[in-house]
């Protein structure tokens, strides 16, 4: 009977993890060429590469590494999961049916710790580390507050320029951290992904002429700043900047000790750096499905692995809950739809849900109170989901699970 008991999460895990028999254009994702990396210059728009490209980009670009736990934190196979519906376009579908309707590269459900469902497409595998894209913005976030209640920062309603000085004078220099956390700055910033917005510029500048300076090329403040929400990578990079100068280490350092190790990570995670020596910070953290995972359940529990807190609980709360924020960052206020705390996406509702999201599809979903955490990457057709039917099903997918263990 011991031995049974052993066993059978085991065997769940193991069937949770079964590919799934096809996957949608597969063809054009490069499937015949054995899913390809990319080079620097074409992984992030050729769709030919994306798969290969997006689940080895630390093998492109230089990078730091987060090493993992000695003692990973366990996630066992539920010994029976449930089956999951949802109803999208008028009808009642499965998980299969949107892995075999969307590019999901992974997706991975955890309810109280234990993995519901864990599926790969396009030869993925378990052990590859997934792109974060803008997913990175909230673990800058979770610095921000380590390094707020260890006293690096004195009040999120200091400048910027207090603790970057090379800022002083420039908009970006002279705005709060709470209104950079709630990017808010009220600074021009076109953020489209057509290789032609200001993302392009300010990344082109980032590489030849460093971070601060690449910030100090935006100039003209548009809207008072804490009045607005308009998303803005480079205000996560400020972020960074700011973490940088008050830790004395890379960001990487910082939350190795801090965040990735204490949530009981199973394998090493990689975050991509520019020529200055700062983190990407915007995006291009590389980690497995599961310590996504492991990071949901984090956040699911408040901050809170056992007894230990790791991310401080107010910081999260205030960062996550649309309540805590003004009336111009709630939800269908920010956005049409989400709203917008300290670097995280907050779900309509009276519950507190809420998400960390990336281009192409990147998410991790997560209901505190439901213990529920749902992670997916993709490698979408757009960069911006709401152009395809990918956000709705996604959205709709996780509507059916939370009706599955509670209510919208």
């Amino acid at each position: 009977m011991q031995l049974r008991r052993i066993l059978m999460p085991c065997a769940a895990l193991v069937a949770l993890a079964f590919p799934a028999a096809a996957a949608p254009d597969e063809v054009l994702l490069g499937k015949s060429a054995g899913y390809p990396v990319g080079t620097r210059a074409s992984w992030f728009y050729d769709e030919s590469v994306r798969v290969g490209s997006f689940s080895n980009l630390d093998t492109l670009l230089p990078h730091y590494t987060l090493e993992k736990a000695a003692s990973p934190l366990p996630l066992p196979g539920a010994a029976s999961p449930p089956k999951f519906e949802y109803r999208f376009e008028n009808r009642t579908l499965t998980l299969d049916d949107f892995l075999a309707r969307q590019r999901v590269t992974g997706l991975l459900l955890i309810k109280d710790g234990e993995v519901l469902f864990e599926r790969y497409q396009y030869a993925r595998k378990p052990s590859q580390r997934f792109v974060s894209h803008s997913m990175a913005k909230s673990i800058v976030s979770i610095a921000v507050g380590i390094a707020l209640a260890e006293g690096k920062i004195a009040s999120l309603d200091d400048l910027v320029s207090k603790y970057v000085p090379k800022l002083a004078g420039s908009p970006y220099g002279e705005t709060s951290i709470r209104n950079v956390l709630r990017m808010s700055s009220g600074v021009a910033f076109k953020e489209v992904y057509d290789g032609k917005d200001d993302l392009t510029r300010f990344s082109v500048l980032r590489n030849w002429h460093g971070s601060i300076e690449a910030l100090r090329e935006f100039r003209v403040r548009e809207a008072e700043q804490g009045a607005r929400f308009h998303y803005a990578s480079s205000e996560t990079v400020i972020l960074a900047v700011l973490l940088r100068a008050v830790t004395g280490t890379s960001l990487s350092e910082y939350l190795t000790g801090r965040l990735w190790q204490p949530m009981g990570a199973e394998a090493d995670a990689t975050w991509v750096k520019t020529p200055d020596g700062i983190e990407s910070a915007s995006g291009s953290f590389n980690a497995t499905l599961r310590d996504y995972g492991r990071l949901g359940v984090l956040l699911a529990n408040d901050g809170a692995i056992g007894a230990r807190q790791v991310v401080p609980k107010d910081y999260l709360l205030e960062a996550t809950d649309w309540r805590r924020q003004p009336e111009a960052f709630a939800p269908r206020r920010a956005t049409p739809f989400f709203g917008y705390g300290y670097q995280f996406w907050t779900f309509p509702g009276e519950k507190r849900r809420f998400a960390l999201l990336g281009v192409y599809g990147q998410s991790i979903f997560i209901d505190p109170e439901l213990k529920l955490v749902m992670v997916v990457t993709a490698a979408a057709r757009n960069a911006s989901v709401g152009k395809e039917s990918f956000a709705a099903e996604r959205g709709a997918v996780w509507r059916g699970v939370i009706r599955k263990f509670g209510s919208r």
